[in-house]
C-alpha cells in the first residue's frame, strides 16, 4: 500500500479514535463500568429503583451544570449558584403555598434566576470585577438574606399540582430526566451550530480575537450569565418539586458539586473548551459514585474527597493537553 494510501487511511481513522478517547466517551464508559463493578459486589445497586433514584434525584444538578459549563467556557466561574437555587426553590414553594397559579410558581424561579444572574454578568462584563468576587458577594447576600427572611423554616402543605417532578411523560418517562436530556441536547446543538453559541467559545478562547471577528465579549458574557440563570431556575424548580417539603436554606456544597460536574465533564477551567454533554454525564457519574459508596459500605463523606480528586486530575490533564498542543504548534 502506498504512503499516500496509508496516510489517507490514518486520517480517516483519526476522527473515530478521537471520538473514542473523548471526555464524553470516557465518562460513559466510567458510568457503565462502575455500575457493573459495584453490581458484582452488591447486586441491589443495579436494581431499577436505585438506578432511577440516581437519575431522578440528581437531574437538577445536571441541568444546573449546563449553565455553569457555559460560564466556565467563557473563562469565568460562579460560586453563588447553590445559594441561588435554594432561594429560587423557596420563592417557588412560598408562592405555591400562598395560592398563586401553578404556572406562576413554575415561571417565577426562571425569571428571577435570569435577573439575578444577568445582574452579576453585567457587573463582571461592564464594571470589570472578576466573576469569582462578584459571585462570592452574591453568595453571601443570597445565603444571609434567605436565612434572615425565612429563619430556615420548612415549607409544607404544597399543592399536588405543584410537583412538576412527579409528572411522567407517556406514563413512564419522569419529567426531571426528560428535562435533563432535552436541555442537554438543545444546549449542545445551540452551542455547536448557532453563531451565538459559537461566540461563547470564541469569548473564552481569545476575547480580543473574538472582538476583531465581530463578537462582543461583553454582550456574550451577559447572555451567558442570563442563560445560566435560566438553567439555575429550572434546576431550582426540579429541586423544589421532587419532595413534599422545602427547607428555606441554601443546600450545603451544591455549588461545588455543580462546578465539579462541569470541570470533570471536560470543560476547561481556563476557558474556551468543553461541552454540556460531558457535564451531564459527569453529574450522573458523581451521583453514581455517591450511591455506590453506600452500597459497598464506605462512608458517603468520602464523596467530597473524590470530587476534589476528580477536579485536580481533570485540571492537570487539561493543562497537560494544552501544553502538548502548544508544543506541537511551535514545532
Amino acid at each position: 500500500m502506498s504512503t499516500i494510501a496509508l496516510s489517507g487511511a490514518s486520517s480517516a481513522r483519526a476522527p473515530f479514535w478521537r471520538r473514542l478517547s473523548s471526555q464524553e466517551m470516557l465518562l460513559a464508559v466510567a458510568i457503565v463500568g462502575l455500575a457493573l463493578v459495584v453490581g458484582l459486589v452488591n447486586p441491589r445497586f443495579l436494581s431499577a429503583n436505585n438506578l432511577a433514584d440516581i437519575l431522578l434525584g440528581n437531574a437538577y444538578i445536571a441541568v444546573a451544570a449546563i449553565g455553569m459549563s457555559m460560564v466556565i467556557i467563557t473563562g469565568n466561574i460562579d460560586i453563588s449558584v447553590g445559594a441561588l437555587i435554594g432561594v429560587l426553590a423557596t420563592v417557588s414553594g412560598s408562592l405555591a403555598v400562598a395560592g398563586a397559579p401553578i404556572a406562576v410558581t413554575w415561571l417565577a424561579p426562571l425569571v428571577f434566576g435570569m435577573l439575578v444572574m444577568g445582574l452579576q454578568g453585567a457587573i463582571v462584563a461592564y464594571v470589570g470585577i472578576p466573576a469569582i468576587v462578584v459571585t462570592l458577594g452574591m453568595l453571601s447576600i443570597l445565603r444571609g438574606g434567605l436565612i434572615s427572611v425565612t429563619g430556615g423554616k420548612w415549607i409544607t402543605d404544597l399543592p399536588d399540582a405543584f410537583h412538576l417532578a412527579d409528572i411522567e411523560i407517556f406514563g413512564f418517562i419522569p419529567m426531571p430526566v426528560a428535562i435533563m436530556v432535552v436541555a442537554t441536547i438543545l444546549a449542545a446543538v445551540w452551542m455547536r451550530w448557532w453563531p451565538l453559541g459559537r461566540a461563547i467559545y470564541a469569548t473564552g478562547g481569545n476575547p480580543e480575537a473574538a472582538r476583531l471577528s465581530g463578537v462582543s465579549p461583553r454582550r456574550t458574557l451577559v447572555l451567558v450569565f442570563v442563560l445560566h440563570g435560566f438553567f439555575a431556575g429550572v434546576a431550582a424548580l426540579l429541586f423544589a418539586t421532587q419532595l413534599r417539603v422545602i427547607q428555606s436554606t441554601t443546600p450545603s456544597g451544591l455549588e461545588f458539586t455543580i462546578i465539579t460536574a462541569s470541570v470533570v465533564g471536560g470543560v476547561s477551567i481556563l476557558g474556551g473548551v468543553g461541552t454540556v454533554v460531558g457535564s451531564t454525564l459527569a453529574a450522573i457519574l458523581i451521583a453514581e459514585i455517591t450511591s455506590a459508596l453506600v452500597f459497598i459500605n464506605i462512608s458517603p463523606f468520602w464523596t467530597h474527597a473524590l470530587q476534589g480528586a476528580l477536579i485536580l486530575a481533570t485540571v492537570i490533564a487539561d493543562i497537560e493537553r494544552r501544553r502538548r498542543r502548544l508544543a506541537g504548534a511551535i514545532r
